[in-house]
């Protein structure tokens, strides 16, 4: 099993809090992510803006994709694997706007770790309505290789 589903799934149970990024205290899907990266790849490499709840509807711009862009690796959706990072659109045309780790694929049910809005960050079922969602698939740097404040 890869070490960040490892790190994602003890994050399960985190109450959801937006914007935070703190195991088993809270934590946002992004803060999910933020947590999951500083403890498999290191320092967080640039300090996350503020936002709102509803930043993708009103600012319009690709901010999450485009910081995925920067820090880690794209690859085909075909070819994710446990321990990729997921975006979704939510609304189709609309930015990107949560993320999720996956933690299963090819066996009975492909699954995701990511903060369920005004619940907790859980594992759950990459259903169909999930999957018309999806929009980029990144795997993660190497330890370290991402330098800090870059």
């Amino acid at each position: 099993m890869s070490a960040v589903v490892v790190a994602a799934r003890a994050w399960l149970g985190t109450p959801y809090q937006h914007q935070a990024s703190v195991k088993g205290q809270g934590a946002d899907c992004l803060g999910l992510v933020r947590g999951v990266w500083r403890e498999t790849v290191g320092g967080e490499p640039e300090q996350t803006p503020a936002y709102q709840p509803d930043w993708a509807e009103v600012g319009g711009d690709e901010a999450l994709l485009e910081a995925a862009q920067r820090w880690l690796i794209e690859k085909p959706v075909a070819e994710m694997a446990p321990g990729d990072v997921l975006l979704f659109r939510m609304v189709q045309g609309a930015p990107v706007k949560h993320c999720a780790i996956l933690s299963d694929v090819g066996g009975p049910e492909t699954r995701m770790i990511h903060a369920y809005w005004g619940r907790a960050v859980v594992e759950s079922w990459m259903g169909p309505w999930w999957q018309r969602r999806l929009a980029a698939v990144f795997a993660w740097p190497a330890p370290g290789l991402a330098e800090e404040g870059n």
